[in-house]
């Protein structure tokens, strides 16, 4: 039963539209170095989800004055992203589909997953939120901590490598306008929600 919780609320956190669902996205539909954006992805939850399970989002939430810090580092960091997929909206000529999968070096595509995995301030508030969760199942912990990487593995390998099969739709500038201004406006509206809060 914990493992059916963990993988619930594992999809329910992770499919979240966001930063790092857009970019595994745009890197499928590119087809960009996806089998290492999809394991890094992968690798990186399987990380931060033991480390959650093991107790690291009870320190975080008995820590003073974090949460403001969290909220307003999302705050900006929502809003950079926002911006810069609507300047991509703007200029949606600028993104092509590849389908050599080569147009740019690996390092600088992990290093965009890296930080748009360990950098976004969602990652510590879904910390706080699987430490306690796991807490709560006792010994079922790993195996709700299972679950939960079970559901990052089938996302993010669904999301990068389904998103090749959309690749001939997203060949058109006007189909990466509306992607990149879809993530503009849901990217803006997350930063003003997290700001008023």
């Amino acid at each position: 039963m914990s493992v059916v919780m963990g993988f619930g609320t594992g999809l329910s956190l992770i499919a979240a539209i966001g930063a790092q669902n857009a970019f595994v996205l745009r890197q499928g539909l590119r087809r960009e170095h996806v089998p290492a954006v999809v394991a890094f992805c992968v690798l990186a939850d399987l990380v931060l989800v033991t480390a959650a399970v093991a107790g690291v989002g009870l320190v975080l939430g008995g820590t003073p004055g974090l949460t403001e810090v969290v909220r307003w580092g999302g705050v900006v960091y929502l809003a950079g992203y926002g911006l810069l997929a609507l300047r991509r909206a703007l200029r949606p000529g600028a993104l092509t589909t590849d389908r050599t999968g080569a147009a740019r070096a690996l390092a600088p595509v992990l290093g965009t997953a890296a930080a748009l995995t360990f950098l976004n301030p969602h990652m510590l508030l879904d910390l706080l939120v699987l430490g306690s969760l796991a807490a709560a199942h006792g010994d079922g912990r790993w195996a709700f901590a299972a679950g939960v990487i079970a559901a990052s593995l089938l996302w993010f390998t669904g999301l990068g490598f389904g998103a090749t099969r959309l690749a001939g739709l997203f060949a058109r500038p006007s189909a990466w306008r509306v992607l990149d201004g879809a993530v503009a406006v849901v990217m803006l509206v997350l930063a003003a929600g997290l700001a008023l809060a």
